[in-house]
């Protein structure tokens, strides 16, 4: 491809062909069926799309991430990943203090802020708010008293600044650092 004037972005098996216009991507594409068809291969019909990633409806997911309307955002998949991990790591009923807790969840957190960085800063947030939510979950249940650590009370007694101090990864305040440095 890279012969024939495409630019192009491969892992493994995927890849994305970049081009200047929509004429110059479908011609891409129909080097690329000729290509497949030469050497026994099949395009995937679900991942195989023409489309311009700046419009909002015509992204494409590529290596976990969502590129769509200029921006990039984490797969809606890999964020389902995520929070089904974090629920595992924090159940109410866990019997684990919460430093032990915090232990088992910081490297999985900072491994994956590590490779989605550079995602949409709305998604640091919200993630921070569902494990700090979790773990006041866990010191509620740990208290004998009922309920999921949502209310007010909770957010005051338990502030996002005691679990900072606990040792908690805070995704959004590592979004922070590393916009800084660019």
């Amino acid at each position: 491809m890279a012969g024939l004037g495409y630019r192009m972005v491969r892992y493994a098996d995927d890849f994305v062909i970049l081009g200047r216009n929509r004429e110059e991507a479908e011609a891409a594409l129909a080097q690329i069926r000729a290509f497949a068809v030469e050497n026994g291969l099949k395009l995937h019909p679900g991942k195989t799309h023409l489309g311009d990633w700046r419009q909002p409806g015509e992204g494409f997911e590529f290596l976990g991430y969502r590129f769509e309307a200029g921006q990039r955002f984490v797969r809606r998949k890999s964020l389902t990943r995520l929070k089904d991990r974090i629920r595992e790591k924090t159940r109410r009923t866990c019997g684990q203090s919460l430093a032990c807790v915090i232990a088992d969840l910081n490297p999985m957190l900072k491994g994956w802020f590590g490779y989605f960085k550079h995602a949409h800063r709305y998604t640091f947030a919200s993630l921070d708010g569902l494990v700090r939510r979790r773990l006041r979950a866990i010191l509620r249940k740990q208290e004998k008293r009922p309920g999921f650590g949502r209310c007010l009370d909770d957010h005051m007694r338990w502030t996002n600044a005691f679990f900072a101090n606990a040792g908690l990864f805070a995704l959004h305040t590592a979004w922070l650092a590393a916009s800084d440095s660019r």
